[in-house]
């Protein structure tokens, strides 16, 4: 991250004023007075842009027609649009001033690049972020951007330890295991006795940061603007995920593509234990390992020799465009959408995560993996927010792939990556 504004974010501040001169701003008014006052008689037009995938559209569009029914005078037009390609087109859209949606849902990591560049409306205060004392404070932390909130938490993820129960009391194994080092025992045991695989590692940065965190490490100290992913407990915590390949408990990667072989073998009863997250849950029931729903354990994190536990939060938020010529609207839509019972709703039918505390009724709580993952949660931390944060996996999984494969020392990997962040994403930063 550079100091002051980059050349786009200039344009994209000067195309937003330009926006606005047209009346863009909601008759220069954007503190949602109307929205809260007189909701009822808030009209115009809002485009959602939708980055969930095709299969989950069914239950936002019932999200949709509800509060068309609630406001009459709004109209609605959901998009569907590729996760993969949001991002960027959202950032296109929002520095020409056209184009760019009312409301968008975006990653967990894209909000502090989005608010940096001025292209997000704050929300603190308005009807958007209703009732903001009942999110989780998980994923509320990286909707907020300079001590703005510029996302409304619609679901959240974290990582958990999911384990194969038939498998477990057939290694005459008790529960699922707490550390790092007594992973280790019990897939040494589950070999053993039953010839299954422990685990297969995920090699993607993403899924390595249980070993940082479990050591008290981090990828950064943004107050400090210090790089400490190779600090001595980041290189510990490296150990840590290295002695699962050196061990024989884990097969060494071949390359950094590793969810669908790791998710594959999980499911089809190959590998006792994964590390994965909510999204994989109804993934792992279509395996014939688990036809079976009951036989899915699902357990927290494992911890390091801190003897602590942590997973990073993930998710997605609802965000306002700035430049939206109808804000009333897009916080009334914004309430609705994120509100403890559309929460709910999603929850039941697509296996999404609250990110409100009332949505866990009793009814959600009774799935038995919504009821594990919000556990979860309770120990999970939120990556460092910062714009661009996303890109800094991309050389994190090159890297962290060759450490697991035993190409280089977790020290040596840790450096190289710390120098390649220092000389290519955060040139502002120090290393250690």
């Amino acid at each position: 991250m550079r100091k002051g504004m980059t050349a786009a974010a200039i344009a994209g501040v000067l195309a937003l004023t330009a926006t606005a001169c047209g009346g863009s701003e909601g008759g220069g008014d954007s503190s949602g007075k109307k929205a809260a006052e007189d909701p009822q008689s808030v009209s115009g037009s809002i485009t959602w842009w939708d980055t969930s995938n095709e299969a989950e559209g069914p239950t936002y569009d019932k999200l949709v027609a509800a509060f068309q029914d609630e406001y009459p005078k709004i109209k609605v037009n959901r998009t569907s649009v590729s996760f993969d390609q949001a991002e960027q087109k959202f950032k296109t859209a929002a520095q020409s001033g056209k184009g760019a949606p009312d409301v968008i849902r975006t990653d967990v990591g894209w909000s502090a690049g989005f608010a940096n560049l001025g292209y997000l409306q704050p929300l603190d205060g308005t009807p958007a972020l209703d009732g903001v004392e009942d999110f989780l404070p998980g994923p509320l932390s990286p909707a907020k951007w300079k001590d703005e909130t510029v996302g409304v938490p619609q679901v959240t993820d974290t990582l958990g330890l999911l384990y194969n129960k038939e498998i477990f009391k057939e290694a005459g194994i008790a529960k699922p295991p707490a550390t790092w080092d007594e992973f280790i025992a019990t897939a040494k045991t589950i070999k053993k006795k039953t010839g299954v695989a422990g685990i297969q590692l995920n090699p993607e940065g993403y899924f390595s940061l249980p070993f940082l965190y479990g050591e008290g490490g981090d990828m950064l100290d943004v107050d400090a603007k210090k790089i400490t992913v190779n600090s001595p407990e980041g290189v510990k915590g490296m150990e840590t995920a290295l002695k699962l390949t050196e061990s024989g408990v884990a097969l060494k990667p071949v390359t950094t593509d590793g969810y669908v072989a790791a998710q594959t073998s999980f499911k089809d009863g190959k590998a006792a234990m994964i590390v994965n997250g909510p999204w994989s849950v109804s993934d792992s029931y279509a395996g014939k390992a688990f036809k079976d729903k009951d036989n899915l354990g699902i357990a927290n994190i494992p911890g390091g020799s801190t003897g602590k536990a942590a997973a990073p939060i993930g998710g997605h938020n609802y965000s306002v465009y700035r430049g939206s010529p109808n804000k009333d609207a897009a916080y009334l839509f914004v309430k609705v959408m994120s509100s403890a019972k559309s929460q709910e709703l999603t929850a039941k039918e697509i296996n999404t995560l609250p990110t409100r505390k009332s949505a866990y009724t009793a009814e959600v709580t009774a799935d038995p993996a919504k009821k594990a993952f919000q556990q979860a949660l309770s120990i999970a931390k939120s990556r460092p927010v910062i714009p661009g944060v996303g890109d800094l996996f991309v050389a994190f999984d090159q890297h962290y792939v060759k450490i697991l494969r035993g190409d280089v020392s977790p020290e040596d990997g840790l450096n190289a990556l710390a120098e390649e962040w220092n000389s290519k994403l955060l040139k502002d930063y120090t290393i250690g």
